[in-house]
Formats: C-alpha cells, structure tokens, sequence
C-alpha cells in the first residue's frame, strides 16, 4: 500500500513539472524528459484529445458503461498512453476506452505513461496497440494489418515481428478483406466467425460468396459444414468444362515431397500430376513482398 502511495505522489509531482513553461519537455534529450517519458504521471483530461489515428471507431455503450463504473470504483487500474503536443498538451495514442470511461463519471484527471512520438510512430503504436486487444472482430484485426503496410510501409515479415504474430496468420487475416463488403460487415456484426470467413474467401465470384453467406445465416452452418460447402462449389465447378478428365491420384513421392515444400515455403502449394513421373506444382502467393519471400527461399539470394 505505501509503494501505492509512493507511486501516486511522483506522478502528480511530475504533473506540476509538466505545467511549468519554463521547463516544457519536446524531445527525450530535453532536461528532466527522463523524469517524464515512461513514468506514470496524472494529467488533466481537458488536456488530452482524441487520437485522430485511432484505428478503432465502434466503441459498445454498454461495456463502456461498466468500464465506468468500474473505474468509479476502482479508479483506472491501467494508465492510458499518450504523445506530448505541445506545451500542456497530449494526444492519445492507446487506452480511448478508459478516457471516455473516465470523462462518463466527471474524473478530473487520469494517470497516463508519456511517449514522445512523430505522428507515423503515434499510428503505429495505436494499431499495434489495437490488435493486440481481446474483443476485436477479424475484419478489424485485417484493417489494422493492412493500415500497417501501407501506412507504415512495413512487409508481412517485419509486421510478423512487429505484433508477434507468425506471417501465415498474418496472411489469412488480410485475405479476408477478399470479401464482399456484405459479409465483411456480416463478420463484423457476429454473424460469421473467422473460420467461416477462411472458407468463404476461396470462393472468388462475389454473387457465389454472397448466396454461401446466406445459406449459412438462415441455416446457422458451421465453419465444417461450409469448408465441405465450398468444396462442393468448387466440385460442381470443375465438372463444368466439356473436357472431362478423370483425376487421378499423385504418386507416392509426390504426396509426401509437396508437403515438405509448403512447409519451406510456409505457404500452401498445389500439384498437378499427368502420368506416373509429370507433373506442375503451382505456389500462390498475396503481394510483391510474399513473392519476393518465397523467391529467396527457393533461389537463396
């Protein structure tokens, strides 16, 4: 209880320190930012506005509500992060549900850790920030991937390190913006699930993936009974040509051998075989920076 009390104390001695103009802090060379940046300090909530990088615009009334209450309780268990403006100025850069929370209930100020960030590093600490969370739909968590690329200019290998998440889950979420609007928001809303999604995606044509989706809504599928859907799409598909060709079954070498070149390759790759020993093997890849992936895996340079 007294390290509590310790802890409180310093960050409203820092407060003050923040409101003198003579020491104003801008950079983390300038004196005392040491004393500043990381520390949990209290600031003023008329202070701090809004993060116009905020990736997350849907915020539930309801849970908002208890995280209220809970704070009026409680008080902010987790300090909110935000970027130094200007002089007595902050922006947010995570933690907009707790600073909404805390302006519900009529809170004065609300402890927070100060970080000295451009506005490109302040997005990409907020998208970060932002995946990270627990109660987030897939299309959310695909957006946030892809503002990431484009936005921060980052490959799918760096954004793997970046949000510690391996490069191959990183592609399934970002191929779920292949969907129609229609079922991205249906994604959105609950409908459908991630896995319900994964399966939908291979299917290209947008009236097919759309009439899919409304099979699964009003007959409540699930992610198997879809998967086995598309598979029967695909099935019907490929009996629509006037050539028939019988399929016939790799051999041996073959089965075992591909599944050794996807995992290298950590993609999923496709054969086809024409006799006992001819074959095409056939590697998909999503962007520029996945197919220079797989060419340095294959060449080595």
């Amino acid at each position: 209880m007294a390290k509590a009390i310790k802890k409180q104390a310093l960050g409203r001695g820092l407060s003050a320190l923040l409101k003198d103009p003579e020491n104003d802090i801008q950079s983390a060379s300038d004196k005392n930012a040491d004393k500043v940046v990381g520390n949990i300090i209290e600031l003023d909530l008329e202070h701090i506005e809004v993060n116009p990088f905020q990736p997350r615009s849907n915020f539930n009334d309801e849970s908002l509500q208890e995280l209220a209450t809970s704070i009026r309780e409680l008080g902010v268990i987790q300090p909110i992060t935000v970027r130094k403006l200007g002089f007595n100025k902050y922006q947010l850069v995570s933690g907009e549900r707790r600073f909404r929370a805390s302006k519900l209930i009529g809170l004065e100020t609300v402890p927070a850790y100060i970080r000295i960030a451009n506005d490109q590093e302040s997005l990409e600490m907020a998208l970060v920030e932002n995946i990270q969370r627990q109660d987030l739909d897939p299309i959310e968590i695909a957006l946030s991937y892809q503002r990431l690329i484009d936005e921060i200019n980052l490959t799918q290998e760096k954004l793997s390190e970046r949000v510690g998440k391996k490069r191959s889950t990183i592609a399934n979420y970002l191929r779920l913006l292949k969907l129609d609007p229609i079922i991205q928001t249906g994604m959105r809303d609950g409908f459908l699930s991630m896995g319900h999604g994964r399966a939908l995606v291979n299917i290209e044509n947008r009236k097919d993936q759309i009439a899919l989706y409304e099979k699964i809504v009003g007959q409540n599928l699930s992610v198997r009974d879809t998967e086995n859907a598309v598979k029967n799409y695909h099935q019907q598909d490929d009996k629509k040509p006037t050539k028939t060709t019988t399929k016939q079954k790799p051999p041996v070498f073959v089965s075992s051998g591909i599944k050794e070149i996807s995992k290298h390759l950590d993609v999923g790759v496709d054969v086809k075989t024409s006799g006992k020993s001819k074959g095409k093997i056939t590697i998909p890849f999503n962007s520029e920076e996945e197919f220079e992936r797989i060419k340095k895996l294959i060449t080595g340079a």
